[in-house]
């Protein structure tokens, strides 16, 4: 037997070979016959919540975008849950960050625990991409300081813009530094002053002149980009004075011998007042919400106002969201007062017995002190511009922390 195996060896070789090829055929063969319906999807890889891009008109800072696009209605089908709000780099929209647990739509938020719904926060510091982005509905609501709004209504008139409710007072965030020998705001006149027209800057400064029996020719406009130039501007002592923010008015003191700090929010407590803008009709579709967005948001200022744990915690969330010092963030914090429900209504004109600054007044002021210097044409006036039924709509009168200041 062993002999005849031999013997056969090459056929039997010759006739494996060949069964190992047809064998290889008819696996290619069966590679390309169509697959069953059910199996014929592609198996494609789902896209990440989030995408960082580096915009160049956002000073070149890495920009936190969603991947879905937003509608000219503002938030995507896809997305109709999450509320977009447009911010700068300011520690006065802590309430809100603080309550949402971090600048990102998440599920760990307040806002999503308690109302069901996502907020996401986008820092967008540049002034003029913060104004397209909501009027391409980017952003749901947009920051806007009530003294400098006068100067810019009406470029946002097609999206009919409401004053909805106010984050903060400034409380020491902006100052105006001076060079020795001018020790009261009436020295300033004749005097170069660095300023950034039509800003919450030029508002203080204009502000202080007209309190001290000064008029704006009174004092020579030495007109710069942003309040950072200002600081810049001063400490190259190519100007006398600069209306700065904190904190580069203390390096601006250090910087140049004998300069101080002449004025600032800390003490000139009702100017510079930041609140958040909504589109009529977006407001008008989405009241109920906006009321809850509203209360979240002054439970969390409330809760950061009456405890420094709360508010550590609100800095190391801001440091993360605007990639800021921790240290930082917290000074922006205490730059600030973070408007409670209280303080709304007293804003709003609401409260009974409040005889301060409210919103009404410090934008009639303000729109005609712009209108008088050519800033400002004829913007609308504060009826037409605030819609109160947001705080009106809520009540958080004699919760903890909630009180006026």
């Amino acid at each position: 037997m062993k002999h005849l195996y031999i013997s056969q060896l090459p056929q039997l070789c010759t006739y494996l070979l060949l069964c190992c090829l047809l064998f290889t055929v008819a696996c290619k063969q069966d590679s390309k016959t169509p697959s069953d319906p059910a199996s014929k999807k592609e198996t494609v890889k789902s896209p990440t919540k989030e995408t960082k891009t580096a915009d160049p008109k956002v000073n070149n800072k890495e920009t936190t975008t969603p991947t879905s696009k937003s509608t000219n209605t503002s938030t995507s089908a896809a997305d109709k849950e999450t509320i977009n709000i447009g911010v700068v780099t300011w520690g006065g929209y802590a309430g809100g960050q603080y309550f949402n647990a971090g600048f990102d739509a998440n599920e760990d938020s307040r806002f999503f625990k308690d109302y069901g719904f996502k907020v996401q926060f986008k820092v967008i510091d540049d002034l003029a991409a913060s104004r397209e982005a909501f009027k391409n509905g980017e952003v749901d609501f947009l920051w806007a300081t009530i003294d400098a709004l006068p100067t810019e209504i009406e470029g946002l008139q097609a999206e009919e813009p409401q004053v909805v409710f106010q984050a903060d007072w400034s409380r020491g965030g902006d100052a105006i530094v001076v060079s020795k020998g001018i020790n009261t705001v009436k020295d300033l006149k004749g005097k170069k002053v660095a300023v950034a027209l039509m800003s919450p800057s030029h508002s203080f400064l204009l502000w202080l002149l007209e309190n001290s029996g000064l008029k704006a020719t009174d004092v020579e406009v030495v007109e710069v980009p942003s309040a950072v130039d200002a600081a810049a501007a001063f400490k190259s002592k190519n100007v006398d004075a600069a209306v700065v923010w904190s904190p580069d008015d203390e390096d601006c003191v250090k910087s140049v011998k004998g300069a101080k700090v002449l004025k600032s929010t800390r003490t000139e407590k009702h100017i510079i007042a930041d609140v958040f803008l909504a589109k009529k009709a977006f407001l008008n579709a989405n009241k109920d919400r906006v009321r809850q967005l509203f209360e979240g948001w002054m439970k969390g200022a409330a809760e950061i106002n009456s405890n420094e744990v709360n508010k550590r915690k609100a800095a190391k969330i801001l440091a993360a969201g605007l990639n800021m010092p921790e240290p930082f963030c917290y000074k922006a914090i205490n730059n600030v007062r973070l408007c409670t429900y209280g303080d709304n209504m007293n804003f709003f004109g609401l409260g009974k017995d409040y005889k301060g600054v409210t919103g009404e007044q410090l934008y009639g002021r303000m729109s005609q002190k712009y209108k008088s210097l050519g800033y400002a044409k004829n913007p609308k006036s504060w009826p037409f511009i605030s819609d109160p039924s947001i705080v009106s709509g809520i009540n958080l009168k004699g919760a903890a922390g909630q009180e006026a200041e």
